[in-house]
Protein backbone atom coordinates (compact mmCIF):
# COMPACT_ATOMS: atom_id res chain seq x y z
CA UNK A 1 0.00 0.00 0.00
CA UNK A 2 1.59 3.50 -1.16
CA UNK A 3 1.67 5.84 1.24
CA UNK A 4 -0.22 9.22 0.94
CA UNK A 5 3.58 11.18 0.59
CA UNK A 6 4.13 8.07 -2.59
CA UNK A 7 -0.12 8.80 -3.79
CA UNK A 8 1.12 12.24 -4.50
CA UNK A 9 3.37 12.34 -6.69
CA UNK A 10 3.28 8.61 -8.58
CA UNK A 11 1.25 8.01 -11.81
CA UNK A 12 -1.34 5.81 -12.36
CA UNK A 13 1.36 4.62 -15.31
CA UNK A 14 5.12 4.68 -14.65
CA UNK A 15 6.44 6.67 -16.85
CA UNK A 16 10.10 5.39 -17.23
CA UNK A 17 13.47 6.86 -18.17
CA UNK A 18 16.68 5.07 -19.74
CA UNK A 19 14.60 2.19 -21.00
CA UNK A 20 12.98 1.70 -17.83
CA UNK A 21 14.29 -0.72 -15.33
CA UNK A 22 16.60 -2.68 -18.20
CA UNK A 23 18.09 0.17 -18.90
CA UNK A 24 18.47 1.06 -15.26
CA UNK A 25 20.11 -2.11 -14.47
CA UNK A 26 22.43 -2.00 -17.77
CA UNK A 27 23.68 1.40 -16.69
CA UNK A 28 23.97 0.69 -12.74
CA UNK A 29 26.33 -2.15 -13.19
CA UNK A 30 27.63 -1.92 -16.54
CA UNK A 31 29.05 1.75 -16.42
CA UNK A 32 31.64 0.79 -13.59
CA UNK A 33 32.70 -2.17 -15.57
CA UNK A 34 33.45 0.04 -18.59
CA UNK A 35 35.72 2.34 -16.32
CA UNK A 36 37.63 -0.16 -15.65
CA UNK A 37 37.75 -1.85 -19.23
CA UNK A 38 39.00 2.03 -19.63
CA UNK A 39 41.71 2.04 -17.04
CA UNK A 40 43.15 -1.50 -18.15
CA UNK A 41 42.58 -1.25 -21.92
CA UNK A 42 44.28 1.98 -22.43
CA UNK A 43 47.57 2.10 -19.82
CA UNK A 44 51.15 2.76 -19.09
CA UNK A 45 52.31 -1.31 -19.31
CA UNK A 46 51.93 -1.98 -23.08
CA UNK A 47 50.27 0.90 -24.89
CA UNK A 48 46.72 2.51 -25.65
CA UNK A 49 44.97 -0.07 -26.18
CA UNK A 50 46.96 -2.93 -24.90
CA UNK A 51 48.53 -4.49 -28.52
CA UNK A 52 46.96 -7.79 -27.73
CA UNK A 53 43.47 -6.06 -28.25
CA UNK A 54 44.43 -5.21 -32.03
CA UNK A 55 44.69 -9.14 -33.11
CA UNK A 56 41.35 -10.45 -31.68
CA UNK A 57 41.69 -13.62 -33.26
CA UNK A 58 44.50 -14.77 -31.39
CA UNK A 59 43.95 -13.14 -28.27
CA UNK A 60 45.47 -14.77 -25.14
CA UNK A 61 43.98 -13.73 -22.10
CA UNK A 62 47.00 -14.40 -20.10
CA UNK A 63 49.20 -12.43 -22.46
CA UNK A 64 46.22 -9.68 -21.99
CA UNK A 65 46.79 -9.82 -18.58
CA UNK A 66 50.20 -8.98 -18.38
CA UNK A 67 49.88 -6.27 -21.09
CA UNK A 68 47.16 -4.37 -19.06
CA UNK A 69 48.99 -4.82 -15.56
CA UNK A 70 46.19 -7.01 -14.27
CA UNK A 71 46.64 -7.43 -10.67
CA UNK A 72 48.82 -10.81 -9.25
CA UNK A 73 45.94 -11.12 -6.54
CA UNK A 74 43.41 -10.98 -9.29
CA UNK A 75 39.60 -9.15 -8.54
CA UNK A 76 40.60 -8.46 -4.28
CA UNK A 77 43.60 -6.10 -6.33
CA UNK A 78 41.55 -4.09 -7.03
CA UNK A 79 40.33 -2.84 -3.64
CA UNK A 80 42.36 -1.56 -0.75
CA UNK A 81 41.45 -0.61 2.43
CA UNK A 82 43.99 2.22 2.94
CA UNK A 83 43.06 3.78 -0.39
CA UNK A 84 39.25 3.67 0.15
CA UNK A 85 40.20 5.00 3.90
CA UNK A 86 42.33 8.09 2.21
CA UNK A 87 38.69 8.52 -0.14
CA UNK A 88 37.03 8.53 2.52
CA UNK A 89 38.88 11.13 4.74
CA UNK A 90 39.09 13.10 1.42
CA UNK A 91 35.43 13.14 1.52
CA UNK A 92 34.96 14.19 5.85
CA UNK A 93 37.85 17.06 4.94
CA UNK A 94 35.22 18.64 2.06
CA UNK A 95 32.47 18.20 4.67
CA UNK A 96 34.57 19.97 7.26
CA UNK A 97 35.76 23.10 4.55
CA UNK A 98 31.74 23.13 3.65
CA UNK A 99 31.21 23.52 7.59
CA UNK A 100 34.16 26.47 8.31
CA UNK A 101 34.61 28.11 5.49
CA UNK A 102 32.88 31.54 4.63
CA UNK A 103 29.58 30.85 2.43
CA UNK A 104 26.45 32.49 0.95
CA UNK A 105 23.01 31.24 1.90
CA UNK A 106 20.18 31.33 0.03
CA UNK A 107 16.68 29.86 -0.13
CA UNK A 108 15.76 27.01 -2.89
CA UNK A 109 13.11 27.30 -5.01
CA UNK A 110 9.64 26.63 -3.74
CA UNK A 111 9.04 22.82 -3.60
CA UNK A 112 5.50 21.58 -4.30
CA UNK A 113 4.65 21.22 -0.65
CA UNK A 114 4.69 24.76 -0.56
CA UNK A 115 8.42 24.77 1.42
CA UNK A 116 11.96 26.22 -0.08
CA UNK A 117 14.70 24.98 1.61
CA UNK A 118 17.88 26.72 2.38
CA UNK A 119 21.75 26.09 1.05
CA UNK A 120 25.12 26.76 1.81
CA UNK A 121 27.49 27.85 -1.06
CA UNK A 122 30.87 27.55 -0.96
CA UNK A 123 32.15 24.88 -2.96
CA UNK A 124 34.45 27.47 -4.89
CA UNK A 125 36.03 28.48 -1.83
CA UNK A 126 36.64 25.08 -0.91
CA UNK A 127 38.11 23.66 -4.20
CA UNK A 128 40.54 27.02 -4.06
CA UNK A 129 41.71 26.56 -0.35
CA UNK A 130 42.09 22.43 -1.49
CA UNK A 131 44.41 23.78 -4.97
CA UNK A 132 46.37 25.70 -2.93
CA UNK A 133 47.46 23.28 -0.45
CA UNK A 134 48.42 21.19 -3.45
CA UNK A 135 50.41 24.01 -5.16
CA UNK A 136 52.47 24.41 -1.85
CA UNK A 137 52.85 20.92 -1.42
CA UNK A 138 54.10 20.74 -5.53
CA UNK A 139 56.46 24.04 -5.04
CA UNK A 140 57.87 22.51 -1.90
CA UNK A 141 58.21 18.96 -3.66
CA UNK A 142 57.65 18.85 -7.04
CA UNK A 143 56.23 16.02 -8.93
CA UNK A 144 56.82 13.81 -6.18
CA UNK A 145 54.49 15.22 -3.85
CA UNK A 146 52.98 12.21 -2.34
CA UNK A 147 49.77 13.57 -3.53
CA UNK A 148 49.94 13.33 -6.75
CA UNK A 149 51.84 9.98 -6.44
CA UNK A 150 49.07 8.30 -4.26
CA UNK A 151 46.94 9.15 -6.80
CA UNK A 152 48.64 7.65 -9.64
CA UNK A 153 50.09 4.24 -7.51
CA UNK A 154 46.25 3.72 -6.16
CA UNK A 155 44.01 4.43 -9.27
CA UNK A 156 42.36 1.55 -9.50
CA UNK A 157 41.77 1.09 -5.60
CA UNK A 158 40.94 4.87 -5.47
CA UNK A 159 38.38 4.31 -8.71
CA UNK A 160 36.74 1.43 -6.74
CA UNK A 161 36.63 2.91 -3.57
CA UNK A 162 34.32 5.83 -5.05
CA UNK A 163 32.22 2.93 -7.15
CA UNK A 164 31.34 1.65 -3.80
CA UNK A 165 30.56 4.98 -2.19
CA UNK A 166 28.37 5.51 -4.80
CA UNK A 167 26.67 2.42 -4.66
CA UNK A 168 26.42 3.01 -0.48
CA UNK A 169 25.21 6.22 -0.80
CA UNK A 170 22.35 5.24 -3.21
CA UNK A 171 21.23 2.55 -1.03
CA UNK A 172 21.30 4.78 1.52
CA UNK A 173 18.84 7.65 0.25
CA UNK A 174 16.65 4.78 -0.98
CA UNK A 175 16.50 3.06 2.13
CA UNK A 176 15.74 6.34 4.12
CA UNK A 177 13.28 8.00 1.21
CA UNK A 178 10.86 5.27 2.98
CA UNK A 179 10.47 7.36 6.03
CA UNK A 180 9.34 10.74 4.25
CA UNK A 181 5.65 11.66 5.75
CA UNK A 182 3.52 14.10 4.20
CA UNK A 183 3.58 17.28 5.55
CA UNK A 184 6.88 17.26 7.37
CA UNK A 185 8.80 20.11 8.64
CA UNK A 186 11.85 19.25 7.35
CA UNK A 187 10.18 19.84 3.75
CA UNK A 188 11.14 15.80 2.71
CA UNK A 189 9.58 15.17 -0.29
CA UNK A 190 9.71 12.50 -2.89
CA UNK A 191 10.49 12.91 -7.21
CA UNK A 192 7.51 12.52 -9.32
CA UNK A 193 9.53 10.12 -10.97
CA UNK A 194 11.16 7.94 -8.44
CA UNK A 195 8.39 6.18 -7.40
CA UNK A 196 7.32 3.44 -9.84
CA UNK A 197 7.12 1.13 -7.59
CA UNK A 198 10.01 -0.90 -9.46
CA UNK A 199 13.08 -1.23 -6.79
CA UNK A 200 15.52 -1.20 -9.10
CA UNK A 201 14.30 1.81 -11.32
CA UNK A 202 13.50 3.81 -8.35
CA UNK A 203 17.13 2.92 -6.62
CA UNK A 204 18.76 3.81 -10.04
CA UNK A 205 16.65 7.40 -10.32
CA UNK A 206 16.12 8.23 -6.88
CA UNK A 207 12.69 8.36 -4.97
CA UNK A 208 13.52 11.24 -2.54
CA UNK A 209 13.86 14.71 -4.24
CA UNK A 210 16.40 16.49 -1.71
CA UNK A 211 17.66 14.14 0.53
CA UNK A 212 19.11 15.77 3.81
CA UNK A 213 21.84 14.39 6.31
CA UNK A 214 22.90 15.57 9.77
CA UNK A 215 26.83 14.39 10.64
CA UNK A 216 27.87 15.42 14.46
CA UNK A 217 30.09 18.65 14.33
CA UNK A 218 29.25 19.27 10.96
CA UNK A 219 25.37 19.88 10.38
CA UNK A 220 23.37 19.26 7.70
CA UNK A 221 23.87 18.57 4.39
CA UNK A 222 22.05 18.41 1.04
CA UNK A 223 23.59 15.58 -0.22
CA UNK A 224 22.35 16.54 -3.80
CA UNK A 225 23.76 19.62 -4.06
CA UNK A 226 26.88 18.79 -2.08
CA UNK A 227 28.21 16.01 -4.28
CA UNK A 228 27.10 18.11 -7.59
CA UNK A 229 29.95 20.37 -7.11
CA UNK A 230 32.06 19.20 -4.34
CA UNK A 231 33.95 15.84 -3.72
CA UNK A 232 33.67 14.98 -7.63
CA UNK A 233 34.90 18.08 -9.04
CA UNK A 234 38.00 18.63 -6.77
CA UNK A 235 38.63 15.03 -8.00
CA UNK A 236 38.37 15.93 -11.23
CA UNK A 237 40.93 18.90 -10.70
CA UNK A 238 43.08 16.75 -8.05
CA UNK A 239 43.19 13.90 -11.03
CA UNK A 240 44.87 15.68 -13.51
CA UNK A 241 47.32 17.84 -11.88
CA UNK A 242 48.52 14.36 -10.89
CA UNK A 243 48.48 13.19 -13.94
CA UNK A 244 50.55 16.46 -14.99
CA UNK A 245 53.23 14.90 -12.46
CA UNK A 246 53.31 11.81 -13.76
CA UNK A 247 54.02 13.37 -17.54
CA UNK A 248 57.24 14.64 -15.49
CA UNK A 249 58.50 11.83 -13.55
CA UNK A 250 57.67 9.82 -16.72
CA UNK A 251 59.74 12.08 -19.21
CA UNK A 252 61.25 14.90 -17.33
CA UNK A 253 59.14 17.49 -18.68
CA UNK A 254 55.44 19.10 -19.50
CA UNK A 255 54.05 19.36 -22.42
CA UNK A 256 51.62 22.03 -23.25
CA UNK A 257 48.75 19.58 -24.70
CA UNK A 258 48.37 17.99 -20.53
CA UNK A 259 49.17 21.61 -19.45
CA UNK A 260 46.23 22.84 -21.80
CA UNK A 261 43.62 20.49 -20.93
CA UNK A 262 43.96 20.45 -17.20
CA UNK A 263 44.01 24.20 -17.05
CA UNK A 264 41.00 24.50 -19.04
CA UNK A 265 38.78 21.52 -17.48
CA UNK A 266 40.37 23.38 -14.13
CA UNK A 267 38.36 26.64 -15.39
CA UNK A 268 35.52 24.80 -16.08
CA UNK A 269 34.78 23.36 -12.84
CA UNK A 270 35.40 26.43 -11.22
CA UNK A 271 33.45 28.71 -13.41
CA UNK A 272 30.72 25.86 -12.12
CA UNK A 273 31.24 26.40 -8.49
CA UNK A 274 31.64 30.15 -8.98
CA UNK A 275 28.16 29.88 -10.50
CA UNK A 276 26.69 27.48 -7.93
CA UNK A 277 23.72 29.62 -7.07
CA UNK A 278 22.23 28.71 -10.40
CA UNK A 279 22.13 24.64 -9.67
CA UNK A 280 19.02 25.88 -7.80
CA UNK A 281 16.81 25.88 -11.16
CA UNK A 282 18.92 22.78 -12.85
CA UNK A 283 16.59 20.16 -13.66
CA UNK A 284 18.82 17.74 -10.95
CA UNK A 285 17.91 19.93 -8.14
CA UNK A 286 14.24 20.86 -9.04
CA UNK A 287 13.27 17.77 -10.38
CA UNK A 288 15.07 14.45 -10.23
CA UNK A 289 15.70 12.51 -6.93
CA UNK A 290 18.90 11.66 -5.89
CA UNK A 291 19.83 7.95 -6.44
CA UNK A 292 22.62 6.06 -8.12
CA UNK A 293 22.08 7.92 -11.26
CA UNK A 294 23.64 11.30 -9.64
CA UNK A 295 25.78 9.58 -7.00
CA UNK A 296 27.56 7.53 -9.87
CA UNK A 297 27.88 10.35 -12.13
CA UNK A 298 28.87 13.11 -9.75
CA UNK A 299 31.54 10.47 -7.70
CA UNK A 300 32.25 8.74 -10.15
CA UNK A 301 31.75 8.78 -13.74
CA UNK A 302 33.07 12.86 -13.88
CA UNK A 303 36.20 12.60 -12.07
CA UNK A 304 37.67 9.42 -13.92
CA UNK A 305 35.62 9.83 -17.52
CA UNK A 306 36.35 13.24 -17.74
CA UNK A 307 40.31 13.11 -17.26
CA UNK A 308 41.01 10.35 -19.87
CA UNK A 309 42.82 12.98 -22.08
CA UNK A 310 45.41 14.01 -19.38
CA UNK A 311 45.70 10.15 -17.84
CA UNK A 312 46.64 9.63 -22.14
CA UNK A 313 48.88 12.37 -22.00
CA UNK A 314 50.70 12.03 -19.59
CA UNK A 315 52.12 8.43 -20.87
CA UNK A 316 52.31 9.31 -24.50
CA UNK A 317 52.72 13.65 -24.36
CA UNK A 318 52.21 15.44 -27.39
CA UNK A 319 53.44 18.95 -28.62
CA UNK A 320 50.66 21.16 -29.73
CA UNK A 321 52.83 24.30 -30.45
CA UNK A 322 51.88 27.84 -30.95
CA UNK A 323 49.59 27.74 -33.97
CA UNK A 324 47.71 23.98 -32.25
CA UNK A 325 47.54 25.79 -28.66
CA UNK A 326 46.08 28.92 -30.85
CA UNK A 327 43.84 26.65 -32.30
CA UNK A 328 42.25 24.48 -29.59
CA UNK A 329 42.33 27.97 -27.46
CA UNK A 330 40.21 29.28 -29.91
CA UNK A 331 37.95 26.71 -30.83
CA UNK A 332 37.24 26.58 -26.83
CA UNK A 333 36.69 30.25 -26.35
CA UNK A 334 33.87 29.81 -29.11
CA UNK A 335 32.68 27.41 -27.50
CA UNK A 336 32.72 29.60 -24.14
CA UNK A 337 31.60 32.37 -25.91
CA UNK A 338 27.66 30.49 -27.26
CA UNK A 339 27.39 29.02 -23.88
CA UNK A 340 27.35 31.98 -21.35
CA UNK A 341 26.15 34.67 -23.92
CA UNK A 342 23.30 32.59 -24.26
CA UNK A 343 22.75 31.86 -20.99
CA UNK A 344 23.28 35.24 -19.73
CA UNK A 345 20.67 36.15 -22.17
CA UNK A 346 18.52 33.89 -21.20
CA UNK A 347 18.64 34.60 -17.28
CA UNK A 348 18.71 38.24 -17.73
CA UNK A 349 15.70 38.09 -19.73
CA UNK A 350 13.32 35.97 -17.15
CA UNK A 351 14.97 38.38 -14.39
CA UNK A 352 14.39 41.58 -15.56
CA UNK A 353 12.27 41.33 -19.10
CA UNK A 354 11.77 45.11 -19.35
CA UNK A 355 15.76 45.25 -19.29
CA UNK A 356 16.66 48.14 -22.35
CA UNK A 357 19.14 46.05 -23.64
CA UNK A 358 17.14 43.08 -24.47
CA UNK A 359 14.29 45.65 -26.29
CA UNK A 360 15.36 44.09 -29.30
CA UNK A 361 14.05 40.16 -28.55
CA UNK A 362 11.02 38.92 -29.97
CA UNK A 363 9.37 36.51 -27.57
CA UNK A 364 5.97 35.05 -27.79
CA UNK A 365 3.25 35.06 -25.12
CA UNK A 366 2.03 31.37 -24.13
CA UNK A 367 -0.94 30.99 -21.93
CA UNK A 368 0.70 29.66 -19.54
CA UNK A 369 1.44 33.41 -18.38
CA UNK A 370 5.42 33.49 -19.76
CA UNK A 371 7.28 34.22 -22.18
CA UNK A 372 9.39 32.54 -24.95
CA UNK A 373 12.08 33.93 -26.79
CA UNK A 374 12.18 33.75 -30.50
CA UNK A 375 15.03 35.73 -31.71
CA UNK A 376 18.87 36.56 -30.37
CA UNK A 377 20.66 33.63 -29.59
CA UNK A 378 17.60 31.47 -28.44
CA UNK A 379 16.14 32.21 -31.53
CA UNK A 380 19.04 29.96 -33.20
CA UNK A 381 18.15 27.25 -31.58
CA UNK A 382 15.78 25.98 -28.53
CA UNK A 383 18.94 25.19 -26.55
CA UNK A 384 21.91 26.86 -28.28
CA UNK A 385 23.64 26.57 -24.82
CA UNK A 386 24.00 23.04 -25.43
CA UNK A 387 25.71 23.07 -28.65
CA UNK A 388 28.18 25.68 -27.07
CA UNK A 389 28.67 23.39 -24.23
CA UNK A 390 29.51 20.43 -26.45
CA UNK A 391 31.98 22.50 -28.69
CA UNK A 392 33.85 23.19 -25.35
CA UNK A 393 34.23 19.79 -24.92
CA UNK A 394 36.15 19.36 -28.57
CA UNK A 395 38.86 21.43 -27.24
CA UNK A 396 39.44 18.74 -24.31
CA UNK A 397 40.18 16.07 -27.01
CA UNK A 398 41.96 17.28 -29.78
CA UNK A 399 45.29 17.81 -28.26
CA UNK A 400 45.97 13.95 -27.73
CA UNK A 401 45.70 14.09 -31.78
CA UNK A 402 45.56 10.44 -33.22
CA UNK A 403 45.85 8.88 -30.18
CA UNK A 404 46.70 4.97 -29.90
CA UNK A 405 50.57 4.21 -28.62
CA UNK A 406 52.73 1.02 -27.70
CA UNK A 407 54.86 1.01 -25.39
CA UNK A 408 58.54 -0.81 -26.26
CA UNK A 409 60.34 -2.11 -23.51
CA UNK A 410 63.62 -0.64 -22.72
CA UNK A 411 67.08 -2.02 -24.73
CA UNK A 412 64.86 -1.83 -27.58
CA UNK A 413 66.45 -0.11 -30.86
CA UNK A 414 65.27 3.36 -31.44
CA UNK A 415 62.38 3.83 -33.69
CA UNK A 416 61.36 6.93 -35.73
CA UNK A 417 59.17 9.13 -33.65
CA UNK A 418 58.85 7.34 -30.54
CA UNK A 419 59.05 9.31 -26.86
CA UNK A 420 61.82 8.04 -24.75
CA UNK A 421 60.80 7.51 -21.08
CA UNK A 422 63.27 8.19 -18.54
CA UNK A 423 63.12 4.30 -17.52
CA UNK A 424 64.36 3.65 -20.78
CA UNK A 425 61.30 2.44 -22.85
CA UNK A 426 59.82 3.72 -25.91
CA UNK A 427 56.37 4.72 -26.87
CA UNK A 428 55.42 4.65 -30.33
CA UNK A 429 51.92 5.31 -32.00
CA UNK A 430 52.54 2.32 -34.02
CA UNK A 431 49.50 -0.18 -35.40
CA UNK A 432 48.27 2.32 -32.50
CA UNK A 433 47.53 4.97 -34.07
CA UNK A 434 44.13 5.89 -34.09
CA UNK A 435 42.36 3.52 -31.86
CA UNK A 436 43.60 5.34 -28.62
CA UNK A 437 40.76 8.01 -29.67
CA UNK A 438 37.93 5.38 -28.30
CA UNK A 439 39.42 6.39 -25.23
CA UNK A 440 40.38 10.05 -25.61
CA UNK A 441 37.42 11.03 -27.39
CA UNK A 442 35.07 9.08 -25.25
CA UNK A 443 33.91 12.30 -23.78
CA UNK A 444 33.15 14.24 -26.71
CA UNK A 445 30.78 11.26 -27.81
CA UNK A 446 29.62 10.72 -24.27
CA UNK A 447 28.86 14.40 -23.99
CA UNK A 448 26.55 14.87 -27.13
CA UNK A 449 24.38 12.09 -26.04
CA UNK A 450 23.77 13.30 -22.95
CA UNK A 451 23.23 16.81 -24.04
CA UNK A 452 20.61 15.01 -26.55
CA UNK A 453 18.82 12.98 -23.77
CA UNK A 454 18.48 16.45 -21.71
CA UNK A 455 16.75 18.22 -24.80
CA UNK A 456 14.58 15.17 -25.37
CA UNK A 457 14.05 15.41 -21.34
CA UNK A 458 13.10 19.66 -21.20
CA UNK A 459 10.87 18.47 -25.00
CA UNK A 460 8.26 16.56 -23.09
CA UNK A 461 8.50 18.95 -19.71
CA UNK A 462 7.80 21.87 -21.57
CA UNK A 463 4.80 20.33 -23.95
CA UNK A 464 2.85 19.05 -20.91
CA UNK A 465 3.71 23.03 -19.69
CA UNK A 466 2.57 24.93 -22.80
CA UNK A 467 0.09 22.79 -24.82
CA UNK A 468 -0.27 24.00 -28.45
CA UNK A 469 1.85 27.09 -27.29
CA UNK A 470 4.87 24.66 -27.31
CA UNK A 471 3.99 23.22 -30.99
CA UNK A 472 3.45 26.68 -32.30
CA UNK A 473 6.96 27.55 -30.66
CA UNK A 474 8.64 24.81 -32.19
CA UNK A 475 7.62 26.01 -35.48
CA UNK A 476 9.14 29.18 -34.82
CA UNK A 477 12.23 27.94 -33.30
CA UNK A 478 13.14 24.65 -35.54
CA UNK A 479 16.02 23.54 -34.50
CA UNK A 480 17.16 21.79 -30.83
CA UNK A 481 20.52 22.39 -30.64
CA UNK A 482 22.63 22.57 -33.83
CA UNK A 483 21.08 25.08 -36.28
CA UNK A 484 20.44 22.91 -39.79
CA UNK A 485 21.81 19.90 -38.24
CA UNK A 486 19.94 18.96 -34.97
Amino acid sequence: MASKSEQQVVHKKPEYEFFGPPGAAVISFGLPVLLYLFTFACNDVSGCPAPSLLSPKTLDFDVLKKEVGWPQNGVRGLFSWEATAWTVAFYLFNAILYRVLPATETEGTVLRNGGRLKYRFNAFTTTTFCMAIAAAGTVAQGAEFPLWTYITDNYIQILTANILISYLLATFVYVRSFSVKPGNPEFRELAAGGVTGNMLYDWYIGRELNPRITLPLIGEIDIKEWMELRPGMLGYILLNGAFIAKQYRNFGYVTDSIIFVAAVQTFYVLDGQFMEPAIMTTMDITTDGFGFMLSFGDLVWVPFIYTQQARYLSTHPQALGPWGLAGVTAALLTGFAIFRLSNSQKNNFRTNPNDPSLAHLKYMETKAGTRLLISGWWGIARHINYFGDWFQAWPYSLPTGFAGYTILTAGTAAVDGAVRLLDGRQVVPGEAKGWGMIFTYFYVLYFAILLIHRDRRDDEKCAKKYGEDWEKYKKIVRWRIIPYVY
